[in-house]
């Protein structure tokens, strides 16, 4: 009974060796607004720095940046496009002063990642209550109809 026992445990030892634990690799998104403080008529640039695990990430299944006027009900949602390395891009001009927010949506891999900035055309506007999760809770109930 005990060179059975002996014999099954080398076994289970023998068969865990070997083998490598695979690290689940994360989608990252690093998003970066230029200039953080902009002026009316004049270009800003989004960028989303699009990585899973070290990869970067050049066929991204969706990189879109969702952009609002603070405490406004109006969204806008514009398509970036692949420049290279696994980053992706827009320039925008914007014809309002305030306070304004972005959120980078970026689907690959079979994941999704949707990272926030705040940034201000001219001079700020008062800034979203309760950090603009009234929005998220309405975008979450908008894409569950």
């Amino acid at each position: 009974m005990k060179k059975i026992m002996l014999f099954c445990t080398m076994l289970i030892i023998l068969a865990g060796c070997g083998k490598e634990e695979e690290i689940p690799k994360m989608l990252n998104v690093d998003l970066a607004v230029d200039p953080i403080q902009g002026q009316v008529k004049e270009p800003v640039k989004f960028q989303a720095k699009v990585t899973y695990g070290d990869d970067k990430v050049k066929d991204a299944d969706d990189v879109s940046f969702e952009i609002w006027l603070a405490n406004s009900a109006d969204h806008e949602k514009i398509a970036a496009k692949h420049i290279g390395n696994g980053i992706y891009e827009i320039v925008k001009t914007f014809d309002e002063e305030g306070t304004y927010y972005v959120y980078a949506h970026v689907t690959a891999r079979d994941s999704h990642n949707m990272p926030k900035e705040e940034f201000v055309i001219g001079k700020p506007s008062p800034p979203e209550q309760n950090d603009g999760k009234k929005e998220m809770d309405e975008m979450d109930e908008e894409d569950m109809n």
